[in-house]
Order: structure tokens, then C-alpha cells, then sequence
């Protein structure tokens, strides 16, 4: 993504940090994805059985070689969101970045409902070749796999910025920045596939948070238009191998039925969590 139409992270951070009306939420979302986020993994990892823990893979996953030259795209999910914010604070939208921002905080305190009453993993390869694969050995336990934080955050960082955009004058910026923020979201979306950081069952379920956390922006006809374009023949742009042509049916259409059937389930549950609790009830523990 060029930085022409977007600051780097670092200079958004500074921003954020240095202007009362964005300082509040930024510091909120900071303690949200460190309260509902790492603590909570962590305390789990340090007091194991309290909260159960189901496998989450998939046989579908198989047909998603593990590739990790798309790293560098996995870990750039932070970034994304704090250029989306950048975005509008330097056209002078601070008011609508902060409330980008502090929805950004809701999702991990949304996530963490089903967290905090069933922690999921997944198969993830222990490679260690990688800088960057060390870190993330490091700082992520790898039990918060149903729903994924990385889609549902990608998601709401394109949605938010199409609503946003459109309540706008008309800026040419808008439409070019619209289109690249859903290309890299997709990027995003399956970098953390090729990776082994989620199954394919994690991005059902976060499309499915996303369609209860903000109904409007992203109602089933998005998340099944999303879950289409996930995977294009031929756009394995960073080497290396990718998922075969013949596959990709088969992966998408998982995705999508099993968001379809979180979505029919919820309608009439008593609370939003109840379909992605049952399915990890029927999962395997780990």
C-alpha cells in the first residue's frame, strides 16, 4: 500500500498520542487489546483448564500450503488499522478517526465474549527461520483462534472507512483508498491462512462477529462477496506456494456455508455468542 495516500503507523501513533481528542481512545483501545487480548491469553497459559480450549482446524486447511513469505503481510494488521485512522486525521477528520479508533478497542472487548468462555488453537507450525516468526513464538500463545481478531479488524477498517467516505464531500482519495484498503484486507485475510495462523473455520467465524458487531456494514451480502474474492488465481504475488486453482471452490464455499450457518443460528439465539460457543463446544480439546 503506497504511502500516498496514507501516513506510516509511526507517524499516526504520534498523532494520536499528541491531540487530546484522539488520545482518549487510543489509550482505551491500547488497554483493551492488552486487557482482552494478551493478559487473557496469558493468564491462561499460567492457570491452564480454568477456561477449555477447543482445535479449531480444519481438512480443509491442508489445501492451504504454509508459506511464510507472507509474514511481513500477517503482522502488518496493526498498521493497516492506524492508517485508516491516519487517513482522516491529517484531512482534519480527527472526530471520525477517534471513533474509528474506539471501535477498534470495542472489537477486542467483542471477541473476548467468546474468549473468556472458550479459548480455541489451531495446527501452527513451529518455525523459527524467520525473525519475525520468533516474535511471534514470543508474544502470542495462539489461543484465540475462533473468532479471528485479524479478519474481524481488517474488515471493520474497510467497512468503516467506506461508511465514513461516503458521508464526505467527494474526494478522488476516497475511491482510490477505498479500493486498496479491501485489496489488503483480503491480503491480510490470507496471509493468516498461509502463515497457519487460523483455520479457515476462524475466518467464518470472525465474518460472522462482524456481521453482529456492525449489521450495516457488513450484512451477508458483503461477507459472502468478501469470502469470493478471498482467493484469485494466479494473485500469490509473494512467491512461493500458493493454493491450488482446483482447491479454491471448495475453500470458499466452506467459508462461506459455515458463516451462513453461524448466521441463521443467531438469529434466534438469546446472545450473539451462542452459535460460535456451540460449534467450539463440538470441536475436539486440545
Amino acid at each position: 500500500m503506497k504511502e500516498t495516500l496514507f501516513i506510516s503507523m509511526g507517524k499516526t501513533a504520534a498523532l494520536v498520542l499528541g491531540r487530546k481528542v484522539l488520545r482518549k481512545p487510543g489509550v482505551g483501545c491500547l488497554l483493551s487489546a492488552l486487557r482482552d487480548f494478551f493478559l487473557l491469553q496469558y493468564r491462561a497459559v499460567l492457570f491452564p483448564g480454568r477456561i477449555p480450549v477447543s482445535r479449531a482446524d480444519h481438512p480443509l486447511d491442508s489445501r492451504i500450503p504454509f508459506n511464510p513469505r507472507w509474514v511481513t503481510v500477517y503482522m502488518d494488521f496493526v498498521a493497516y488499522w492506524l492508517r485508516i485512522a491516519g487517513f482522516f486525521i491529517v484531512r482534519g477528520k480527527k472526530e471520525i478517526a477517534a471513533a474509528f479508533i474506539e471501535s477498534i478497542g470495542r472489537l477486542y472487548s467483542f471477541a473476548a465474549e467468546v474468549y473468556r468462555k472458550n479459548l480455541s488453537t489451531t495446527d501452527r507450525p513451529r518455525y523459527l527461520k524467520h525473525p519475525r516468526f520468533l516474535l511471534i513464538h514470543l508474544v502470542d500463545p495462539h489461543l484465540m483462534c475462533i473468532p479471528s481478531l485479524h479478519v474481524m479488524i481488517v474488515i471493520r477498517g474497510y467497512t468503516a472507512f467506506r461508511q465514513a467516505a461516503a458521508s464526505l464531500p467527494h474526494d478522488p482519495a476516497f475511491s482510490a483508498a477505498d479500493r486498496k484498503l479491501r485489496e489488503r484486507a483480503l491480503d491480510i485475510t490470507r496471509a493468516i491462512l498461509y502463515v497457519k495462523q487460523h483455520s479457515v473455520n476462524c475466518v467464518s467465524a470472525a465474518m460472522y462477529a462482524m456481521s453482529r458487531f456492525d449489521p450495516a456494514l457488513f450484512p451477508p451480502e458483503e461477507a459472502e462477496a468478501f469470502a469470493a474474492d478471498l482467493f484469485v488465481p494466479g494473485g500469490n504475488f509473494t512467491g512461493g506456494p500458493g493454493v491450488l486453482p482446483e482447491d479454491i471452490p471448495a475453500i470458499c464455499s466452506h467459508i462461506t456455508g459455515l458463516y451462513r450457518s453461524f448466521f441463521e443460528a443467531g438469529k434466534g439465539a438469546e446472545d450473539w455468542t451462542s452459535p460460535l460457543l456451540d460449534f467450539l463446544k463440538s470441536l475436539p480439546r486440545s
